[in-house]
């Protein structure tokens, strides 16, 4: 709000009277003009009763014109040009200086990091209260660009179609989770949920998390880069399971096997919880069908009674047999304290907004 009063005064007094400008305050007051969506005349009338210290080049025009200005600004600044024909040379406009990047914690602060998400991790389920929320999941099939099934005119980004939506009534109970299948498509269903055909994916409260972090597992972390997740400063590790150390199971149906995998693991740098995990199967066995996969789990917080728990949010699956790849979007909704009561609602809410799961950049 302060920028933006500041540029309305500033565009005030242009239009009061003749104000004299540098070229920096030049390419400020249109920077402005563009981000308020002042009008293309309001800008050139304003320029009208403007006049510069310095000389306005062709060069420096060229620069402004990349703002978005429009025709009468333009024809605004040639006339400032040719009024400061005799006027000393501006020194060239420089964007401005990015802030220095956000150094990263010191090797002993990551190991004291990683020492109590991993406290975190293990205890993470038992701190969880029984609850019930739905699940919603919506399965996509795409031909794998290149592949036999791609269209010839396509480009490289795969073209997703929805085959269908589920809608589960998923309760975690006494640290275990249950899967009832209500409806797929909006329509009443009694089938079993894990043994649909297609992409299934279970295990999202805890179990990944739990695998990642345990000491037999032997996980190799390293640091990776700062972050803002949902607002959020966050650490993030990469790191990497050994095949003979891997608990993550893979299955075509027939025939199941575990891979090593590895991925990122984003951590709330206030509260050291996780805010997200990323996981992508490494060395999978070029005769087995499913050639690759990988998994993205989010959690946000949410109100059970009168407290708030780091639960999933939404968890995307992928998985690629060579010309065919396959997408599951997993989204948790409406958490509620476990009853035996409980019903769900028999609805499916709206997919949630990519800007919730997006990365964002550092603050």
């Amino acid at each position: 709000m302060r920028f933006r009063l500041g540029a309305v005064l500033f565009a005030f007094a242009l239009a009061a009277g003749a104000q004299t400008l540098s070229i920096r305050q030049l390419m400020i007051f249109l920077e402005s003009s563009v981000r308020l969506k002042q009008t293309d005349k309001e800008v050139a009338g304003y320029l009208s009763h403007a006049k510069l210290n310095e000389k306005l080049d062709d060069r420096a025009i060229e620069q402004l014109e990349s703002l978005g200005i429009g025709p009468k600004t333009l024809a605004a600044l040639h006339a400032l040009r040719d009024q400061s024909e005799g006027l000393q040379t501006a020194s060239p406009i420089a964007p401005d200086a990015k802030p220095a990047p956000k150094p990263p914690p010191s090797s002993e602060e990551q190991a004291a990091i990683i020492t109590d998400v991993r406290d975190y991790a293990l205890n993470y389920s038992k701190s969880l209260p029984d609850y019930i929320c739905t699940q919603v999941t919506r399965r996509y099939l795409a031909a794998a660009p290149g592949g036999r099934y791609a269209a010839r005119s396509g480009g490289s980004d795969p073209s997703w179609q929805l085959q269908d939506t589920l809608t589960i009534r998923l309760s975690y109970f006494e640290q275990k989770e249950d899967y009832k299948l209500i409806l797929v498509n909006n329509t009443l269903t009694q089938g079993d949920y894990t043994k649909l055909s297609g992409t299934v994916a279970t295990g999202d409260f805890g179990t990944m998390l739990r695998q990642i972090f345990e000491p037999a597992t032997e996980t190799h972390f390293e640091w990776s880069h700062w972050a803002t997740m949902r607002g959020r400063l966050s650490y993030v590790f990469a790191y990497h399971v050994a095949g003979a150390r891997s608990q993550w199971h893979i299955s075509d149906r027939e025939n199941t096997i575990i891979t090593a995998y590895q991925g990122l693991v984003y951590v709330d740098q206030q509260t050291r919880e996780v805010l997200r995990i990323t996981v992508v199967a490494t060395d999978i066995p070029g005769a087995f069908p499913i050639h690759s996969a990988e998994d993205i789990l989010d959690y946000d917080f949410q109100t059970l009674g009168d407290h708030e728990f780091l639960l999933p949010l939404k968890g995307e699956v992928r998985m690629s047999t060579g010309d065919v790849l396959a997408r599951n979007d997993n989204e948790f909704r409406l958490y509620h304290k476990y009853s035996t009561e409980s019903e769900i609602k028999y609805d499916t809410p709206d997919p949630l907004p990519d800007a919730q799961t997006s990365e964002q950049p550092q603050k």
